[in-house]
């Protein structure tokens, strides 16, 4: 039973909503977060992010895989992201990340939680392994017709 439960949930599209904003909270790390869907599986978040001292941009792409359907999910992703920082100047690097992700039932929020390690080329880190957690607001939802849900995307 098992086997064709993570096979079925392979073939369910990842997301129930095409766009939602919120914030993302970590160690010391707040920002906010645009997750807006491109295809079927893929998104791509916008995250303007503040810590102590500093502010950057972050864009990455994202790659979803259902769990046991839609309504959970994770994901994995890359992208990048430029910032400043008061005491050393400006910094730019790779991200990568992998999360996992929850549509609350009969409402529009959707629950996150990822680990977003990146790869700093100026600066004074060379690398951070941040995780955070978000709580966004789905701003358009996904619209599905009766076929696709009786297929569960």
């Amino acid at each position: 039973m098992l086997p064709l439960a993570l096979i079925w949930s392979q073939r369910a599209a990842a997301q129930k909503y095409n766009t939602a904003l919120g914030a993302r909270l970590g160690g010391g790390n707040y920002g906010i977060t645009l997750q807006q869907r491109v295809a079927s599986r893929v998104t791509i978040e916008g995250i303007a992010g503040l810590r102590e001292r500093e502010y950057s941009g972050t864009v990455l792409g994202q790659y979803h895989f259902g769990i046991l359907g839609p309504s959970l999910n994770y994901y994995v992703g890359a992208g990048g992201h430029i910032g400043h920082n008061k005491d050393t100047g400006g910094f730019s690097g790779l991200d990568a990340l992998v999360g996992v992700e929850y549509k609350v039932a009969f409402l529009p929020v959707v629950l996150s939680f990822d680990f977003k390690p990146t790869l700093e080329f100026s600066g004074d880190d060379y690398a951070r392994f941040p995780t955070a957690f978000s709580i966004r607001y789905v701003l358009f939802k996904r619209r599905t017709n009766l076929l696709d849900q009786l297929r569960g995307r």
